[in-house]
Formats: structure tokens, sequence, C-alpha cells
């Protein structure tokens, strides 16, 4: 096996950059939405938890072209972000880690609210009856014993962000140094004749990174379970 071509290391750098963005800005309102699901109570909940898994049925191409529809230079949203701000995300690693995140987003939701779900609801009413209000509620009880479910949401995001593929190439495209992503470049290289050794280095490269991963959030998991 020889080592890493320059534009395998940048596929991978890339694929990390992307993967940490999508999970860090998604990770507050994640965790807003998993509380809510797992705690509140209101009209249509069954519809809007239904809408934020809507990523994970639908086909992931589909998804890319609604956000291009969206976020796209001529869309709803994009055109006036361009207009407005001059900022466009569609064709750039920006709209990569967009798409990476809207995949992600329904798995780290999920851990977060079976996570909150699992915490008796009398703590909420024992510290409610000590004069707590909702939001000490939810930083000193709910947040600190709701850390692992965090966590595991934190790592599916980030695996699920590392190997996204349908949703960015239609959002994105395959734009080597920009967004072409370790799956983007996996891609192409089975349009190269001898593209099989670098598939394999990749290939290699993605599941000692999404182990390192799991294993990681396992090891501050346990952690943060002893500690409390």
């Amino acid at each position: 096996m020889t080592a890493l071509t320059a534009d395998e290391v940048e596929a991978i750098w890339l694929s990390l950059k992307i993967a940490a963005v999508a999970v860090a800005a998604s990770a507050p309102l994640a965790i807003a939405v998993g509380c809510a699901l797992a705690r509140a109570r209101f009209p249509g909940k069954v519809l809007f938890d239904a809408l934020i898994h809507l990523p994970l049925v639908l086909p992931p191409v589909l998804t890319g072209y609604l956000l291009l529809v969206l976020l796209g230079r001529h869309g709803a949203i994009g055109a006036r972000l361009h207009d407005w701000f001059g900022v466009s995300v569609a064709f750039r690693w920006t709209g990569a880690a967009i798409a990476a995140g809207v995949m992600a987003f329904p798995l780290f939701v999920r851990a977060v609210r079976l996570s909150i779900e699992a915490i008796p609801r009398e703590l909420d009413e024992v510290a409610a009856s000590l004069g707590a209000s909702r939001w000490q509620r939810f930083w000193r009880v709910l947040l600190p014993l709701g850390l692992p479910g965090i966590l595991a949401g934190c790592t599916l995001a980030f695996a699920k962000a590392l190997g996204e593929f349908g949703a960015t190439i239609t959002f994105v495209s395959n734009i080597p140094g920009q967004t072409r992503t370790i799956a983007l470049a996996i891609q192409s290289l089975t349009q190269v004749p001898d593209g099989a050794a670098g598939i394999g280095r990749l290939a290699i490269v993605s599941i000692v990174l999404s182990l390192g991963a799991l294993a990681a959030s396992e090891w501050l998991a346990r952690r943060v379970v002893r500690r409390h």
C-alpha cells in the first residue's frame, strides 16, 4: 500500500473540516429539538417529529436538490443571501457542510431524545419543587444527565457527515479542493482505470476515522456516567 497522494490528503482534511463544522453548527439546534420532542407537549408534535426525520427516508439526491432549490444562487433563500449579504453556499465547502449537517441532523436529534427520555421525570419535579426554573432544570439536570446521549449524537452525526455523498454531490457538485470529500474522491476514483489503490487507501482512512470517533465517544460517555 503506497502513501496517500496530495489529492487524497486534501480530501481527508476537507472531509474532517466539513464534518466538524456540520456537527458544531447543528449541535445547539439538535439538543433543543431533542429535548423538546422528549419533554414538551405541543400541537403537531407528531408531524414535527416526522419532518425532522424526513432526510432519513428521502433519497439523498432529492434532499440535495431541495437544498439547491432553496439555497442555490437563484434559490428562494440563496438569492436573498447573495443579494443582501454577498453570501453563496452552493458549490462551496460551506454548502457541503450544510448538506452533511442536514443529513446527520435526524440521527443527532434521535440520540438526544432517547437520552432525555431515559431521565426520570421525577428528577424534574423534585428540582421544580425546590424552586429551580425551567432553564435551571435544563442546565443542571437534563443536560448533565443527558450528556452521554449528546456525545453519542455527536458521534453518529460526525460519522454520517463524514460519509455523506448523495446530497453533497447534488448540492455542491464534486469540485477538487472545494467540495471533494472522501466519499466524492472515492466516487471519482471509480472512474479511473488504476483507481483501486486510491480507493483502498481512502477506505482504510474512513474506517479508522469512524472507529476512532466511536471509541472516543464511548470513552467519554463512560467517564460522564462514572462522574455522575
